[in-house]
């Protein structure tokens, strides 16, 4: 019997073609014929006059091309919401410039950041425990202890990017090749993970390779799963999880004796009732950690698959971003006039001699170019291209001030590259101009606090690049130190030139812009050291 007559016998039994219709016919629903919780009387961005199927196509186009789309939302929807459709996000309303006061100050009851980034990374499948996700604990350290304790950990992060510096750049005073990104994002490793869990742990070479995999693993996984059907989302997403979490397991075998060496220690100091740290005990994340862990009085938190799963879900906060943002003003500054570095190491001379020649947060304040610099790159190439993401929460749903009503379960966004590249608000938007924000600080026409906003870290309504309001990235002061550290090192220490004479252009991944992975600069060390 040949293949075809085989399955003509298959298809005439019902128990067999029932199914097969079943599965057919909610796959079809699901794709095509579910209503939609957006709003019905909201444009497609990226329809066509004539489409069979509006919203997939404009998904296709959007995806495709979204710098394209983002032109289109700010020529035909800058005064008017819209339906934002790209693969791997839940389709979004994106609102009119004018509402992002009105997203930012609305409160977790109403818009819900964690909801909308649990769902956009598919934590419960991508995460080591989704746990740690849904209760984030960790959050508070950031924002409270890890913040304050920035300027004690200087020096720890001084000598750790000298120590990474060096081994991955060299002390050749010959030019040479290096790979930007894939050498800067060891760098940070080496530097973050100096602060999460101290030296020499900080510098094993397997628990940071296992890191970035996670880093880098984490989103390109909840991509890949937002953009299933339903109907296989489940058997995909748990399948999914395996590698991730295989990969959690080998990340914690290697933490491991060190968090139950601290926990061992920990207990002990206090059966001797010691009202204060005992000498010797570290300065670190997790040691801020156990310390929070045991305060709580909750076993869960101290168990070590707790403490190693927090530690690793912060190595893919801080590597994966931070990584984009110390490549992007790497490559413009190579490709900058000779003059802004020039500017730039009078100003860290300067600076540093006020300081005893030491780096340290006050010194870091200080070095306004440098931070103007950063601000800058992150104007130019910002990761974050839709600003404010989240998710409507209040069962009656969200009015906007333009009069629209947002379901619950819908998701809103705002404009963000259009603003940073608009004309109107940065003049010669299109135009790299590193000290822009240092030469705004400085102008004694403008009030104090209006100066003191162009700092690198402070958000606004015009700088969405790490979000605003009360969910305004909680670690952007400790990351902004840590960068401007790094960068003002290496201008200290290393010439740097581009290879091909042009800086290498961004890449566009659906609504992410990320630089170039593969891009080259020459460098060699300096011989008067800073």
């Amino acid at each position: 019997m040949t293949l075809l007559a085989k399955l003509s016998e298959c298809l005439d039994r019902p128990a067999v073609v029932a199914p097969v219709v079943l599965v057919i016919g909610y796959i079809i629903y699901q794709l095509f014929l579910k209503p939609s919780v957006l709003p019905k009387q909201l444009d497609i961005i990226g329809a066509k006059k004539g489409d069979w199927f509006p919203t997939l196509q404009a998904k296709w186009r959007n995806t495709k091309d979204f710098k394209a789309a983002l032109r289109i939302a700010d020529a035909e929807f800058r005064d008017r919401p819209g339906i934002l459709p790209l693969l791997g996000v839940p389709n979004l309303v994106l609102l009119p410039r004018g509402d992002i006061q009105f997203v930012q100050e609305q409160p977790e009851n109403v818009l819900n950041m964690h909801v909308q980034t649990m769902e956009s990374l598919q934590t419960d499948y991508t995460s080591p425990d989704p746990e740690l996700i849904h209760n984030p604990v960790h959050n508070k350290l950031i924002t409270t202890t890890l913040t304050n304790q920035t300027g004690n950990l200087v020096p720890d992060m001084v000598e750790e990017t000298a120590y990474g510096f060096e081994k991955l750049w060299g002390t050749d005073t010959e030019y040479k090749d290096v790979c930007v990104y894939d050498t800067l994002r060891r760098v940070i490793g080496l530097v973050t993970n100096r602060v999460f869990v101290g030296n020499p742990l900080c510098r094993n070479e397997e628990m940071l390779e296992l890191s970035m995999q996670y880093a880098q693993a984490v989103p390109a996984a909840g991509f890949f799963l937002v953009s299933l059907p339903k109907p296989i989302h489940w058997l995909v997403a748990r399948a999914t999880s395996i590698p991730l979490r295989r990969l959690a397991k080998r990340y914690e075998k290697y933490i491991r004796p060190e968090i139950e060496a601290r926990l061992s220690a920990y207990d002990a100091s206090r059966r001797e009732d010691l009202e204060k740290k005992p000498a010797g005990e570290r300065n670190d994340f997790l040691q801020w950690s156990i310390a929070q862990a045991k305060e709580s009085g909750d076993p869960y938190h101290w168990k070590v698959e707790s403490l190693a799963g927090r530690i690793l879900l912060l190595n893919f906060a801080s590597i994966h971003t931070s990584s984009f943002s110390i490549t992007h003003v790497v490559l413009d500054l190579a490709a900058s006039k000779q003059e802004y570095v020039d500017e730039l190491r009078a100003e860290i001379k300067s600076v540093l001699a006020e300081h005893g020649g030491q780096w340290n947060k006050r010194a870091l304040a200080k070095m306004e170019k440098l931070d103007s610099l950063m601000r800058e790159s992150s104007r130019m190439n910002s990761f974050v291209t839709v600003g404010l993401m989240r998710r409507v929460v209040a069962k009656g749903g969200i009015t906007t001030p333009s009069g629209v009503t947002i379901p619950c379960g819908a998701s809103v966004c705002v404009p963000a590259w259009q603003v940073l590249h608009d004309e109107t608000v940065y003049p010669d938007a299109e135009t790299f101009k590193p000290f822009r924000f240092a030469e705004q600080r400085k102008d004694d026409s403008v009030e104090y606090v209006k100066r003191a906003n162009k700092a690198w870290a402070t958000a606004s309504n015009e700088f969405l690049a790490f979000g605003h309001g009360r969910n305004a990235c909680p670690g952007r002061f400790f990351a902004t130190n840590e960068l401007k550290l790094m960068l003002g090192y290496l201008v200290m220490n290393y010439d740097i030139e581009i290879k091909e004479g042009t800086r290498p252009r961004n890449n566009w991944y659906s609504l992410n812009r990320v630089p170039s992975f593969d891009a080259t600069v020459r460098i060699k060390r300096r011989v008067a050291k800073a």
